[in-house]
């Protein structure tokens, strides 16, 4: 039975893959805070009478510890992986480190999603054709800042999200580089704006805009549709989509060098 593992997968885009390969039969893990929207997804799936195959784990995958207990109870748990969804993500208007020292975006957007595409490489490679969907910037972010990587000085808000998004894209790149001996087939989607839940703490100003954005993007469904043919049959090792169009991953934006430099500086980071 092939399975799928979700991070972000309590609400939007990511409770929606969810559903969808639920629907399929897959055996589906959904990893988040909130107990009560990974309940809610347990008894959805019952009354869906898949309840069987669904799971959910409680982890604060902001911390690094938190990553760690989740890989070592998902690859006892899970011999392989066919899919596994990198969504987890959460806006703050204000600058916050964790309790690791980590500033938030930072934390659970990117090293995350560094920790988990590399710690779960074993049980995807055991998979016929497994995938990674990492939801970062599809190229469309700005440049990396390289001397300011946790961003302490000039904090942007919002553009918090864009800058981490960017070293998922870089993530991609070097990913498939290390691991060039695999399977495992690496896509980058950038949805658009989607009607979700924005989970997030806003100043009064991004709370407005976020409201209007909730009125005027694409519905979760609509996402999907757009992300699941390269899911189903990824064109590339790496492939880049901006609202179900690829886009190359030839250019500046996915800079081997670049994504060198950040694997680097990460693997220094965690070892510290």
């Amino acid at each position: 039975m092939a399975t799928a593992v979700i991070t972000g997968g309590n609400d939007g885009i990511g409770r929606a893959l969810a559903d969808t390969y639920l629907e399929r039969g897959h055996q589906v893990l959904v990893i988040g805070r909130d107990r009560g929207k990974g309940q809610a997804f347990l008894d959805a799936a019952t009354g869906h009478g898949a309840g069987d195959r669904a799971r959910f784990l409680q982890a604060d995958l902001s911390l690094v510890t938190e990553n760690k207990r989740a890989l070592a109870w998902i690859t006892r748990t899970y011999p392989s992986i066919d899919v596994l969804v990198l969504g987890a993500r959460y806006h703050r208007s204000n600058r916050v480190e964790t309790a690791e020292g980590f500033e938030s975006n930072f934390a659970l957007y990117y090293l995350s999603r560094f920790l988990l595409s590399h710690g779960l490489v074993g049980p995807l490679s055991r998979a016929p054709h497994p995938v990674i969907l990492n939801f970062g910037g599809a190229g469309q972010t700005g440049p990396v800042r390289w001397d300011d990587l946790q961003l302490r000085r000039d904090y942007p808000g919002t553009g918090a999200l864009g800058h981490s998004a960017k070293l998922c894209d870089l993530l991609g790149v070097s990913f498939i580089r290390i691991h060039h001996d695999t399977p495992v087939r690496y896509v980058l989607n950038h949805p658009g704006v989607v009607a979700t839940s924005f989970a997030g703490e806003y100043d009064q100003a991004t709370a407005t805009q976020v409201e209007r954005l909730k009125t005027i993007g694409k519905t979760t469904a609509q996402a999907v549709a757009q992300i699941l043919p390269y899911l189903d049959d990824p064109p590339a090792r790496l492939t880049a989509v901006l609202e179900g169009e690829r886009v190359p991953t030839d250019t500046g934006a996915f800079d081997p060098a670049e994504a060198t430099r950040l694997h680097e500086i990460t693997r220094k980071l965690l070892a510290e």
